[in-house]
C-alpha cells in the first residue's frame, strides 16, 4: 500500500487550524425566567438586535415549558427583524406559526413574517420573488385576521404591492414596445389593465395599447382602446397623447415663446404684441438717413399741366439726442392757446418770459 507523502502535512494543517478555533460552548448558568427576559429586552432596548436574540433563545432553553417562553421565540424574531437578518426571522417566525397557532399574538406573527418579505422588495428592475411572497403573506393576514389592528395596515401594503408588480410588467411591456415587438408589448399592457385595474399604471397602459395597435395597422382597435382611456381617465395627458396618435393631429395649445428663451432651438410660435413703427416717423437712434432713404423720401414728380398741392411736414425739434439750438425762425412752433390774465396792478406792462428749451444750458 503507498501512502500519500502529502498526508502528513495536511493533518498538521488541520490541527493547527482547529487549536486556533474554540469549540467550547458558553457556560450554562441556570438563572429565573424573569431575569433573562428582562435582560433580553434592556439588550434590545440598547439596540444590540443579534445579541438580544441569543438571550431570548436562552429564554426558550432553559424553561421551555414556561409562559415567557412563548414571548421570548416572539421576541427573538422579532430582533433578528430589526437587525435585518430577515431570513433567519422568517424561519423563527414559521416554527412561532407551527408550535402555536392559537396563539393570541399569531396575527403578529403572520404580519411581521409579511413585512419581512415587504422589506426585501427590491426595484422594477430587479426580480419580484419577494414582492410576490409579501403580497401572499399580507394577503393571508389581510383574510385570517380583518378585525386585527394589522389589517388596514396590511390592506394598504397590498395596494403598493400591487402597484409595483403593475410597474415591472409596464417596464416589460415598454421595452418591447421600443424594440418593435408589438405583439408581446399588447400582451403585457393588457396584463396590467386586466389584473391591476386600482394601479396607477393603467391609464398609461391604455395609452401603450393604443400605440401598438395603431403600429399595427388596427385603426379600429386603436380608436377602441382610446375611447376606452377617455372614458375612464378624460382629464390625463395619456388620453391627449392617445387622442395626437390617432387623429395625427395636435391638440395640445402652442406654448408662446417667453422673453428669456432666446436660446432656445424649438420651433415656437411667437405673437408679435407692439405695432412695427410708421414709416414717416424717424427711430430714436437714427440720427441720421442713408442716401437711400433720402431719394425714397422725395416726392415724385408730376406731370406738367398738373398742381399738386404738397403738404410739407414740420420737422421735430424736440429730439433728445438735439443739444444744440436750431437756426432761429428754422421751424415755425405751434403755440398753445393764449388766455387771458389779470390785470397787472400798475400799468406797466409785464416783461415776456423768454420760453428756452430744456436743453439750453446757457
Amino acid at each position: 500500500m503507498v501512502k500519500n507523502p502529502l498526508l502528513p502535512f495536511v493533518a498538521a494543517l488541520f490541527l493547527s487550524l482547529g487549536a486556533c478555533v474554540d469549540y467550547t460552548a458558553p457556560e450554562y448558568v441556570e438563572r429565573p425566567v424573569g431575569e433573562i427576559y428582562n435582560d433580553g429586552m434592556d439588550t434590545l432596548n440598547t439596540g444590540r438586535f443579534r445579541e438580544a436574540s441569543a438571550i431570548f433563545d436562552e429564554v426558550e432553553r432553559q424553561h421551555p415549558y414556561s409562559t415567557w417562553a412563548t414571548k421570548a421565540q416572539l421576541m427573538a424574531a422579532y430582533s433578528l427583524y430589526q437587525n435585518n437578518d430577515y431570513d433567519d426571522a422568517v424561519v423563527a417566525l414559521d416554527r412561532f406559526i407551527q408550535l402555536h397557532p392559537s396563539s393570541q399574538d399569531i396575527a403578529y406573527a403572520h404580519y411581521l413574517k409579511a413585512l419581512c418579505y415587504y422589506e426585501q422588495i427590491s426595484d422594477v428592475s430587479r426580480d419580484q420573488k419577494m414582492t410576490l411572497l409579501a403580497l401572499e403573506s399580507l394577503r393571508e393576514v389581510s383574510a385570517r385576521f380583518p378585525e386585527s389592528k394589522y389589517a388596514r395596515d396590511a390592506r394598504i401594503k397590498i395596494d403598493l404591492t400591487n402597484d409595483h408588480l403593475a410597474g415591472k410588467e409596464m417596464e416589460i411591456g415598454r421595452y418591447y414596445l421600443n424594440q418593435g415587438h408589438y405583439l408581446a408589448a399588447i400582451n403585457r399592457f393588457k396584463a396590467v389593465v386586466a389584473g391591476f385595474q386600482t394601479t396607477t399604471h393603467v391609464p398609461e397602459a391604455l395609452h401603450r395599447l393604443t400605440e401598438s395597435y395603431f403600429a399595427l395597422g388596427i385603426d379600429d382597435e386603436a380608436r377602441r382602446t382610446a375611447s376606452v382611456l377617455g372614458h375612464n381617465f378624460p382629464g390625463s395627458d395619456w388620453y391627449i397623447d392617445s387622442y395626437e396618435t390617432v387623429e395625427n393631429k395636435p391638440f395640445r395649445p402652442v406654448k408662446e415663446k417667453s422673453w428669456y428663451e432666446f436660446g432656445s432651438d424649438e420651433k415656437k410660435i411667437v405673437h408679435i404684441k407692439t405695432p412695427p413703427p410708421q414709416k414717416d416717423e424717424d427711430a430714436w437712434y437714427k440720427i441720421w438717413k442713408s442716401k437711400e432713404e433720402d431719394a425714397q423720401n422725395k416726392p415724385k414728380s408730376t406731370p406738367k399741366g398738373e398742381a399738386k398741392e404738397a403738404v410739407m411736414k414740420p420737422a421735430p425739434t424736440d429730439r433728445w439726442y438735439k443739444f444744440w439750438k436750431p437756426p432761429i425762425n428754422a421751424v415755425a412752433k405751434e403755440t398753445p392757446p393764449q388766455t387771458k390774465e389779470p390785470p397787472a396792478k400798475d400799468n406797466k406792462a409785464a416783461p415776456a418770459k423768454e420760453n428756452s428749451p430744456w436743453y439750453r444750458f446757457w
